[in-house]
Parts: C-alpha cells; structure tokens; sequence
C-alpha cells in the first residue's frame, strides 16, 4: 500500500526543515494521541505513541531518522498484529518562492489483513499529520517575523 499527500508553503526550504527538525515536531505528529521520546541517539529517534483504535488500547513505536538532506524517515515497530512492515519518508521540495512538503507512507499488511480495511484509516492518520506539519511550519514562521 502507498499513500501520500503534499502541500506547498511560502517559506524557503531552509527554513521549513529548521521548522521541523526537532523533537517537539514528531511528538505533534500524532496529535490528540499520547506521544513521548523514549529514545535518542545521534539523529534518530524512538516515539511510543498509545492511542484506542475500534474499543482497544494499543502502543505504537516508531524509529525517525532526521537526514542529512533534511528529510525525514521513518518506520513503524511492527507487533505483528496487522503490519508486517510500515515506513514513510517526510520530505522538503523547492518549489519557486516556496517549499513542497511530502509525506509518504508503504506498508504491508499481515496475510490475513486485507489493505483495503486499514486503508481508510490510514489515509486520515496521513492528513492529520500533513495537518500537524502544516501548523507546526506556520508557528515557527511566525516567531521569526
């Protein structure tokens, strides 16, 4: 499965990678979810985020990865119940006067999940962080100016 989504910003790429490159940034990517840092080491990252999905608890853990060209990858900790694998990369573009961010997302489900049962899902996951970035990058632009 691949999803993506996209929006353009009216800030310099430099400045909207600054804008995102930070811890406070990938704790905002689930929002309304609790999320902490519960690893750190060099670029990379660890976040355990616990959210109710259909009347159940569960934890999610993933590995982020600031790269040295600004983006940012990522993958899930499968726990087998429904990805085998789950990665995405968050990236900048310039675009003119302005910057391109993408975010996207491959996985594959277990063999006896169909896609087409998380796909929904995931897509909303997907535009609630594109909504996270997007407010995370307006924010800063703002202290700035």
């Amino acid at each position: 499965m691949h999803l993506e989504k996209q929006f353009d910003v009216k800030r310099p790429r430099s400045e909207v990678v600054a804008s995102v490159a930070c811890d406070e940034a990938l704790i905002a990517l689930f929002p309304d979810q609790e999320t902490e840092i519960v690893a750190s080491r060099g670029s990379r990252r660890t976040t355990r985020t616990r959210y109710q999905a259909l009347g159940r608890e569960g934890e999610a853990t993933f590995h982020f990865c600031f790269e040295t060209d600004g983006s940012i990858t990522f993958e899930k900790v499968c726990d087998g119940r429904i990805w085998r694998e789950l990665e995405g990369i968050v990236s900048f573009e310039e675009r003119g006067q302005g910057t391109r961010v993408r975010l996207c997302l491959d996985g594959k489900t277990k063999t006896l999940v169909p896609e087409f049962t998380v796909k929904g899902q995931m897509q909303a996951q997907l535009d609630e962080m594109s909504d996270a970035l997007r407010r995370r990058i307006a924010s800063s632009g703002k202290k700035k100016g």
